[in-house]
């Protein structure tokens, strides 16, 4: 099937945009990967420390420069449920290595915090620039140049975007990265939802509240929404740096540990020592990212990826833009409804059909290249599968089914939820904002209405607990973007915001902060750029003001007249409070240094 014209026509666009970039990072990993396995040039003395605490086998493979040595990079700590399952990780790949004469090492660890914990707090503030903390400690681990092969082991938010960053950085390398899977079921989305707003209202206390919390979120794996973590997951699998059907399996069960086997030996298979080299590098082109944004808006992925994938790209030298991003959104249908965009959760999108059923559809329709290398050794065809456990404890797999087993969580091409993609970009007065419509009813995707300016999300909430949002609302929060505070994520105004909304008001919410990949049923303008602290025209709102968000049109516009609207004096806010405390005062150098949202809001040259 022939790619879509207007697929082909963006992805052309960026081939030639990168081609300077692209052929530069090309060229720097092909002069790396020629020069061979680096541990054989390693000094004695350098060698000897990098494998002084191995066994006596394992020392002696390491001594000589044929056998493979795998890197494993992992984000294990106890406290993230969705990382808890890679304790044990390490011990099952480094057997498995052993199955085929190789030797695995833990490379080293890298930090990995929870949004979910943070929502709301301090520590929110140091959330994306965890992103590129994360790329840096991966870096460092890799440095030893030990290694033939790399295996990542991370799921959430910022944790697999900056771990892509650090393998791309090493994009001599094969790199294949291993899931954990999302926890099983818990309560309903819808009931969940519901308590937290009944507790936004002063109906039920904490503890009710608490008890709906922890029945949501009661076990290791990931959250079950399809937030960024999950966006995450489909992300490497589209763009083949999964094993097939690795993404949704849940953890602890046997094919969950055999796939995890699998993509070490894969890893071990797939290095410079064999006939099957498959450097991330090459693995991660231009039209792969192009399959991700396709992924992204056929799903209704995570808003967090407009600014994550145009970071992901440019570590492998290819200039990924917003209007890229919106181009493809205007052409890709919807054929997921996953929460927040539909009821259901990752459990029952897995057992729908999954990412082999999707990839399948959209292959076949013509809106993903289908020429594209994976860790896997085919093309993105061999994606269009599932896994299975096979009588002696392997993988198998099968072809994805024919059919969804539930269309309204998948949809077959032919039965699109909507004509259009999951995000949005608009562009007007205000700059450049993103959009999540997947999961806002239709009569909402315009909304004009008067701003109130707040610059916290305490300020907000201590009006609506005062009785003062008593029409509609365009609520304006600022000075929330990367230079100005780290851009945290705004999800505990969502309660509220929707409260306000049921009561028939017309509610947006317009910031140059984060809502996430969960960004909810009320209209939201996120990523403002350029921001308030960088003078941006969001700084010039007042309250009162006029505010117009279409994402019909992709129109982000203040109603008032240019010139005065020019003329007025740019706000600015005291944020030495932002500036302190849980460790913020180590990111200062972050802050002052951070890109634009549209540029990846990375601290990285370039």
């Amino acid at each position: 099937m022939p790619v879509h014209a207007r697929i082909a026509e963006v992805t052309d666009r960026i081939i030639r945009r990168s081609h300077d970039t692209r052929s530069a990072y090309l060229e720097r990993i092909r002069a790396a990967a020629d020069k061979g396995p680096q541990r054989s040039r390693l000094a004695c003395g350098n060698l000897a420390h990098g494998f002084a605490a191995c066994g006596v086998s394992d020392k002696a493979h390491l001594a000589g420069d044929v056998v493979p040595n795998l890197g494993i990079i992992t984000a294990y700590n106890d406290m993230l449920s969705a990382h808890q399952p890679y304790e044990t990780y390490p011990e099952l790949i480094r057997a498995a290595a052993r199955d085929v004469g190789a030797v695995a090492q833990v490379a080293g660890g890298v930090p990995a915090m929870c949004d979910g914990v943070t929502q709301g707090q301090d520590g929110m503030e140091l959330s994306l620039f965890s992103r590129d903390v994360i790329a840096m400690s991966a870096a460092v681990g890799l440095s030893h140049q030990m290694f033939d092969a790399a295996v990542f082991l991370g799921i959430c938010d910022k944790i697999v975007p900056g771990l892509v960053i650090a393998a791309l950085s090493f994009g001599h390398l094969p790199a294949i990265f291993v899931p954990a899977g999302p926890m099983t079921t818990g309560i309903s989305n819808d009931e969940k939802a519901k308590t937290r707003q009944l507790y936004a209202e002063g109906k039920v206390g904490r503890a009710e509240l608490l008890a709906s919390e922890s029945a949501s979120y009661h076990g290791p794996g990931t959250c079950t929404f399809y937030g960024t973590a999950n966006s995450n997951q489909m992300l490497m699998e589209i763009m083949g740096l999964h094993m097939p059907g690795a993404s949704f399996v849940n953890p602890g069960t046997p094919l969950r540990e055999a796939l995890t086997r699998e993509a070490a030996k894969r890893a071990l298979a797939i290095t410079a020592l064999g006939n099957e080299f498959t450097p991330a590098g090459e693995v991660i082109s231009e039209k792969a990212i192009v399959n991700g944004v396709v992924g992204l808006h056929a799903t209704g992925g995570s808003t967090n990826h407009t600014m994550h994938l145009v970071a992901m790209a440019a570590a492998a030298g290819i200039k990924l833009t917003w209007d890229d991003i919106s181009e493809l959104s205007d052409v890709v249908p919807l054929l997921a409804r996953v929460y927040p965009n539909g009821k259901a959760d990752v459990n029952h999108f897995q057992a729908a059909g999954g990412l082999g059923f999707l990839i399948r559809e959209l292959l076949d329709a013509g809106y993903l290249h289908q020429d594209v290398k994976t860790v896997y050794g085919t093309d993105l065809s061999g994606y269009t599968v599932e896994a299975r456990l096979g009588a002696d404890g392997q993988v198998t797999r099968e072809a994805a089914p024919a059919q969804s087993a539930d269309e309204t969580v998948l949809a077959p091409f032919a039965k699109a939820f909507q004509p259009t993609g999951g995000l949005k970009v608009l562009t007007g007065n205000l700059g450049k904002a993103v959009i999540k419509i997947s999961a806002v009813a239709k009569e909402r995707h315009i909304i004009e209405a008067p701003a109130r300016v707040f610059h916290s999300q305490e300020d907000f909430l201590l009006a609506f607990k005062n009785k003062e949002l008593t029409g509609d609302v365009a609520a304006v929060v600022r000075f929330m973007g990367p230079k100005a505070c780290g851009m945290p994520e705004l999800h505990k105004l969502t309660p509220s915001l929707g409260i306000l909304q049921d009561r028939g008001h017309k509610v947006a919410l317009i910031t140059d902060g984060r809502m996430s990949g969960a960004s909810g049923k009320v209209p939201a303008a996120i990523h403002v750029t350029p921001e308030a602290a960088d003078g941006g025209p969001i700084a010039r709102i007042q309250d009162g003001d006029m505010i117009r968000v279409d994402a019909t049109t992709g129109e982000l516009t203040v109603l008032v007249d240019a010139a005065e609207f020019d003329a007025r004096p740019v706000a600015t806010q005291d944020l030495s409070a932002h500036q302190v405390g849980v460790g913020r005062d180590l990111f200062a150098a972050f802050r002052a240094n951070v890109g634009s949202a549209d540029t990846g809001a990375h601290v990285f040259g370039g």
